[in-house]
């Protein structure tokens, strides 16, 4: 392993792209099922090794939003610990949060972006409406984490900065549900402090996150994303679809091929494609669950993942684990 990122000897093969019955592409990387007690099932490559979450880690973080002070309804909840698509529903719930801390959209600091939601970034297009940070897929965490700062009465204009007082709330509920600390802090895409975690830290926090009581910060923000999947990510988004398909499964994927996902009953898992590439992450993670003894054939349409040619089925994008 260099400078945190697993080499070639610890990795694994975890999907093949087969396309007209010729093997076009692999992804390679690490995958890991645990048990409810945090039993290693499966593992393929170093699952030990530490990754960066990215957005996967947002549930964790909003937990420490709560634990921080921020008082989050079950919607505002979900999109705290969501990446959202940007959806009008969307921008109404991050202005609620701000409006309840006493803020404007200006507050947050996270880019300017357009919505990953086509028909809204089509008509605001159309509208003339330049990117927008309420509209950024982050806005939701951010505001959660504005709506923490105002909550201990200190400056709202320094919330991203790693040692304030929030963002190390939040470093220690990571940690706790990790159970890891590896002291590597980075700085997200969104501009947010990100903690490395080992990858079976983050399955494990996941199945903590299932579990918890239901009056516990982890236990809110589980309820409200089982409640709320829209709100995770919105119309059509695979994690939004993978909880209303399997209702109980709390799921969060983040950038740079990174997933977990949890059943109501503990049973956790997580996957870190090495090159980055999000296409077959959910496709994965329900075939570990699958290896858990979970019944996914509901979410089957997202295993079976076709691969086009002409715009018609020619192959397919397959787990090998």
């Amino acid at each position: 392993m260099m400078d945190g990122v697993p080499g070639p000897a610890a990795v694994a093969e975890l999907a093949e792209v087969v396309r007209s019955g010729f093997v076009e592409s692999r992804h390679f990387g690490l995958a890991v099922a645990l048990d409810p007690d945090g039993k290693q099932l499966f593992a393929a490559g170093e699952v030990d090794a530490v990754v960066l979450p990215r957005s996967t880690a947002k549930p964790l973080q909003a937990v420490g939003c709560i634990e921080s002070g921020a008082e989050l309804d079950a919607e505002q909840a979900a999109i705290a610990a969501g990446s959202h698509t940007g959806e009008d529903r969307h921008v109404a719930l991050v202005d609620r949060i701000l409006a309840s801390a006493g803020l404007e959209r200006d507050a947050l600091r996270c880019p300017p972006d357009r919505p990953e939601d086509e028909p809204t970034r089509f008509r605001l297009i159309a509208e003339g409406i330049e990117p927008q940070r309420v509209r950024m897929n982050c806005s939701g965490k951010h505001a959660a984490m504005l709506k923490a700062t105002v909550a201990q009465g200190h400056d709202p204009a320094r919330y991203l900065d790693a040692d304030s007082a929030v963002q190390r709330t939040i470093a220690a509920a990571v940690e706790r549900l990790t159970e890891a600390s590896t002291g590597i802090v980075t700085v997200d895409g969104c501009g947010a402090a990100l903690l490395g975690m080992p990858l079976s830290g983050l399955a494990h926090a996941f199945g903590r996150l299932a579990t918890a009581p239901a009056g516990t910060a982890a236990g809110r923000v589980a309820r409200a994303m089982r409640e709320h999947p829209e709100l995770v990510g919105g119309n059509g988004h695979q994690n939004s679809e993978v909880m209303r398909l399997l209702p109980g499964v709390v799921a969060k994927g983040g950038a740079e091929g990174v997933i977990a996902m949890a059943t109501p009953d503990g049973h956790a898992v997580a996957v870190k494609v090495i090159d980055g590439n999000p296409r077959a992450t959910t496709a994965l993670a329900l075939t570990l669950l699958q290896k858990c003894g979970v019944d996914v054939t509901p979410a089957r349409a997202l295993i079976e993942l076709p691969v086009l040619g002409g715009g018609r089925s020619v192959g397919e994008i397959r787990p090998t684990i």
